[in-house]
Formats: structure tokens, C-alpha cells, sequence
């Protein structure tokens, strides 16, 4: 099944260097404390992606990772912002301001005219914090020799907050190449001579992960073996306790097993931190007055517990990939506090949360402390349940919301899958769960058609999660919208789409009939939306499902368990139906 994909930020290192030097400005004008620290680790993240798309677009010219001069430039800023949130942290997230000398250099430096950066997703989805690595290294025992191997992307950053917590040099980082399974390190002479002097000392290894083969991690330490790196010397700075997946060669679980692995964990790192400084629950306080408990993890579905009153009546979810988030009680009150991004990730969901609370759409909004977002649980709400409202007021309310977002959040069209991409991954999940014959039904949409579709488009950042249980229904009658920020920026492949994407996604979650499908079409016109073209909005439904049937079905087969597994299995199996059926129509 295909349903991720990867994000990146095509343009000018320029751009990178404009955004770091606004977040420094914001940040030595800023008091100390908890907003000042979240800047600076935002700068950082920033430089990261910076860096890794300098020394990307020397390996795409060149074939091989090779220092250069401008890379040199471009880790030096990353090591000053590094050692800088480093000390903020250990400083109770009161650090001093960075100097603007490193960034100084490297705007004035030679560099590549354009540059692919991509997202980190530690940092965007999965709460991973450079000031975790940070403190694994200082727990470590290892010594300031160390060589740094960032393995980009988000190696690199996280490399440099490694080497910043040692007191070691400037990481060196290497991109490995080949199938996702079985990669390898491609390198110059300059950076072969690199990592043979440091293959001759201790080195650790910094990258998230590992994943389902662990082979990038495996890339790393094949290299290094090869150049007389004894595994007692070589140490791992992993993002989880877990083993590589499935897909691991023997040599590398190996390599694993003897290797030394250093992580300070999600729950050690800010639920249970000795410095009260790095408590979640301080920074909530911060925001909303002391609590009156404990925070209250809702993660990985656990939040259904307080929707639904039979387990029975669950939603399907898919815990791995669900953000991390708790309730909080405060003044009687109960709020959510969600995960939603570091650095300017967290910071455009923030500003998408109040515009859409403004708008009446989504509950109201505390705040965002350091890439978790603060908004009202709405405790006296209920989902939305299966014939609970009308469907033409269902509609009219559905259509409101899409032409707010259509007009609120527009995107640029290479922020989302293109037509044929969609329909690429459409034809394979449908060749995979109905056969061939069935995936036959997307030969209608050749280049030509998809190409004159593709001129009718108007991308913005879709919601893309429209099921009932996103719904949630008020005592008066009214809805209010559900995790609505920003799925359209997730890893999967689907990204900022025409708003007919979201359409086609309201009539197979809602079950609307057609007068009703038809009814969000004449709200969005008379907001001033162009609606649906119809060709269109008959592809957006079928790769939507598709899309669907892929997700569910990843999901069950991705150590879900027993129970969650049968109700992604059945969500899957009805996707699959309703996409076999469209599909046998349209042939």
C-alpha cells in the first residue's frame, strides 16, 4: 500500500537565512524564560534544515558527500544555535541571546542558488526535542573527542546539540543513498579521510529511528566498521528503546545489539524532569494558573474514553502515529494540550487555531508552549453520531467550514501530491486489495485528462479529517470542528489539495446523499468559492478512498493491537467496497 510520502521547501538559502535572522531578532528581544528558549530551538531546527539542503545540493552536483566551504559556514551557525539552546536548557530555559556573527558569515558566503530542505518529522509530529539528545549525551560518559555523524536530515541538528552537550567539534554528516532498506554512504575523498580519523576514535551515531529496516543508522555503521571502527567504539543516538523493524539486515541488528545506545525518553525528558523548569505541565501553568491535577494522557486513542461511553463505539485510530496529548484541569476547566510542532511548525498551527476559533469553527485557544497547543476540551460536546443531524443542515454547516478554509488557507501547488500522484497511488492500493482488473477502472484518467484537471486546481490546506467522531456536537445543536490544524502537513502523501478533496472527504465520512453533497457545493458558491469541478471532485473520491484503504490497512498490519487492528481491518474493508463499486461504475 502507498500512503506516505516526503516533504521539502524548495527556494533560495536566502529565504533560511531571512526566517533565522527575524527568529534571533524576536528572540534577543524576548525575556527569558520558556518563549526566548522555544525561539532559539526553532532557529535551530531552521539551521538544520538550512544545512542539510547545502550539503544536499553539493551531493546532488557532485554524486558524493564532499565537505565545502559553504557546508563549513552552515554547521557553524548550527553549532552556535546549538551550544546556545543547550546552555538555555541547562540554564532552566533562561539562556543568554545568540550572537549574529555565525549567520553574518554565512549570508555573506558563496552558496548553492537553490536548496531542498526537508522537514524534519521528529520535530513536526512525533515530539522529539533536541534537548533529549542533548541530554543523552551529558549522561553519556562520553568523552569531548567524540566525532559527531549527523545523518541527515534531522541527524544533523540533532548531531550538533549532541556535540554542543559533549563539548566535542563540529558533527560531520553523511546522506546514505539506495533502496530504503539497503543504504550506503557515497563519499569524497575529503569526506572519506573524515571518517577514517574518525573511525579511529569514539563516534556516535545521531539520527531518529531507527525504522522499519534501520538502515541508514546500519549505512553509518557498516562505513565506519569498514574503516576499523570496532563496535565497543561506536555509540547510538536513537529516538526510541526499540529494536530495528523488520526489514533490518542480520549485520545490522547485530551491529545494534553489541553497539552502546544513549536516549533520554519523552516522559523523562518533560513529564517527570527533576528541573521543574522542564515539566509540561509548568509550562501549561504558565499559561492557564496552577491545575488542579495532574496531567492526563489522552494519546494513542485514549481520548475516545472520554467520548464514547462503550468501548464498542470506537473509532479506529492509528496510536503509532497519533500526536502526543493530555488533558489539563485548571479553574474548573479542562483543556487540551496537543503536540502540534517545534519552532515555526508549532507556531503556523498556532496561528491556524486562532483564526479558525475567530471564525467560530474549533474551540478556544490558550496558547502554544513550546510545540504543544493549548485549547479548550469541550467536555459538555459529544461526537457527531450517524443520522444525528439532518442531512441538508449537516451539509450547510460542512460547507461553511470548507469555504472558510478554502478562502482562509490557501497553498501553493507544490505543497500537495499532484494528480498523477494521486492517481498512482490510487491504482496501486486498488490493484493490491481489489486486483487488477479492478485498479483498471482508473485508465480514464490518462496524462491529457489529468493534465486539464490539474489547470482547474485551486490547492489549499485541506483538513482531510472529516469523520463523524471529528464532529463534535454542542448541547445548543452546534458543531464545532475537531483536530482541524494540520493534516494537510502531514508525512502522508497527500498534502494541500483542492478543496474537493475535502468535499469528496465529507461525502464518504458523513454518508451524505447527493442533495446533501450537492448543498456544500452551493454554499461554497455563494461564499464566493468556486465549487468542485465535478470530474474533479469524482477523482478526489476515489483516491480518497483509496487513500483510506491504504491507511487503514498499513495501520492494522503495523503492530496494532487485537482490538484496534479488527476496527481497521473493518474501516479498510469499507473503503474497499465503496472504491470497488465507483470503479467497476466508471469503467
Amino acid at each position: 500500500m502507498l500512503v506516505f510520502g516526503d516533504r521539502a521547501r524548495e527556494g533560495d538559502p536566502g529565504a533560511w537565512i531571512a526566517r533565522i535572522e527575524a527568529a534571533l531578532r524576536a528572540q534577543s528581544g524576548a525575556p527569558p524564560g520558556l518563549a526566548r528558549h522555544a525561539i532559539l530551538v526553532g532557529s535551530l531546527i531552521e539551521a538544520g534544515e538550512l544545512a542539510q539542503g547545502i550539503a544536499d545540493a553539493d551531493l546532488a552536483a557532485r554524486g558524493e558527500d564532499a565537505p565545502s566551504g559553504a557546508q563549513d559556514l552552515a554547521t557553524a551557525l548550527l553549532m552556535a544555535l546549538a551550544r546556545a539552546a543547550w546552555h538555555s536548557w541547562r540554564a532552566g530555559c533562561a539562556g543568554a541571546p545568540v550572537a549574529p556573527g555565525p549567520l553574518a558569515a554565512l549570508a555573506g558566503a558563496a552558496l548553492p542558488a537553490r536548496i531542498s530542505g526537508r522537514r524534519a518529522e521528529g520535530f513536526a509530529f512525533y515530539a522529539l526535542y533536541p534537548e533529549g539528545y542533548g541530554a543523552a549525551a551529558a549522561g553519556s560518559g562520553l568523552p569531548p573527542g567524540t566525532t559527531c555523524l549527523g545523518i541527515r536530515s534531522i541527524g544533523l541538528p540533532l548531531a550538533a546539540i549532541v556535540a554542543a552537550a559533549l563539548g566535542a567539534r563540529a558533527p560531520l554528516s553523511v546522506r546514505p543513498v539506495g533502496h530504503p532498506f539497503d543504504r550506503r554512504l557515497a563519499l569524497g575523498p575529503g569526506a572519506e579521510r573524515a571518517l577514517a580519523e574518525a573511525a579511529r576514535g569514539e563516534v556516535a551515531i545521531v539520527d531518529e529511528g531507527p525504522g522499519l529496516s534501520g538502515s541508514s543508522f546500519g549505512a553509518a555503521s557498516d562505513a565506519l566498521a569498514a574503516r576499523g571502527a570496532g563496535p565497543e567504539r561506536l555509540a547510538f543516538f536513537p529516538s526510541h528503546p526499540g529494536e530495528p523493524g523488520p526489514r533490518a539486515a542480520p549485520r545490522h541488528r547485530r551491529a545494534w545489539a553489541r553497539a552502546r545506545r544513549h536516549l533520554v525518553p519523552f516522559e523523562r525528558l518533560l513529564l517527570d524532569a527533576e528541573n521543574p523548569a522542564h515539566r509540561l505541565a509548568g509550562w501549561v501553568s504558565g499559561l492557564l494558573g496552577p491545575l488542579d491535577g495532574p496531567l492526563e494522557e489522552v494519546s494513542g486513542g485514549a481520548w475516545r474514553r472520554h467520548h464514547f461511553a462503550r468501548e464498542a463505539d470506537w473509532p479506529p485510530v492509528n496510536a503509532q502515529l497519533e500526536r502526543r496529548k493530555f488533558l489539563a484541569r485548571a479553574g474548573g476547566a479542562t483543556w487540551l494540550v496537543k503536540f502540534v510542532g517545534l519552532g515555526p511548525t508549532g507556531e503556523a498551527a498556532l496561528a491556524r487555531a486562532r483564526r479558525l476559533h475567530a471564525a467560530g469553527f474549533t474551540p478556544p485557544v490558550a496558547g502554544l508552549v513550546h510545540g504543544f497547543l493549548v485549547e479548550r476540551w469541550l467536555a459538555e460536546a459529544r461526537p457527531l453520531r450517524p443520522g444525528a443531524l439532518a442531512p441538508l443542515p449537516l451539509a450547510e454547516a460542512v460547507g461553511r467550514y470548507l469555504a472558510f478554509r478554502a478562502a482562509a488557507f490557501p497553498a501553493d501547488p507544490e505543497e500537495g501530491a499532484t494528480l498523477p500522484d494521486l492517481v498512482a497511488m490510487a491504482r496501486h492500493n486498488a490493484a493490491a486489495a481489489l486486483g487488477e482488473e479492478a485498479a483498471r477502472g482508473f485508465s480514464p484518467y490518462g496524462a491529457v485528462r489529468l493534465a486539464a484537471l490539474g489547470e482547474r486546481r485551486r490547492p489549499v490546506r485541506v483538513d482531510a479529517r472529516l469523520q463523524p467522531w471529528e464532529w463534535l456536537v454542542l448541547p445548543d445543536g452546534s458543531l464545532r470542528k475537531a483536530d482541524a490544524l494540520d493534516h494537510h502537513a502531514g508525512h502522508d502523501l497527500v498534502g494541500c489539495q483542492d478543496i474537493a478533496w475535502d468535499v469528496a472527504g465529507a461525502r464518504v465520512e458523513l454518508d451524505l446523499p447527493s442533495a446533501a453533497a450537492e448543498r456544500i457545493g452551493a454554499v461554497l458558491a455563494a461564499a464566493g468559492i468556486r465549487p468542485p469541478d465535478p470530474d474533479l471532485l469524482g477523482l478526489h473520491t476515489l483516491c480518497y478512498l483509496a487513500f483510506r484503504l491504504g491507511a487503514c490497512t498499513l495501520a492494522a498490519e503495523s503492530g496494532a493491537a487485537p482490538d484496534e487492528a479488527l476496527r481497521l481491518r473493518a474501516a479498510a474493508a469499507a473503503c474497499a467496497t465503496r472504491l470497488d463499486r465507483l470503479l467497476r461504475e466508471s469503467r
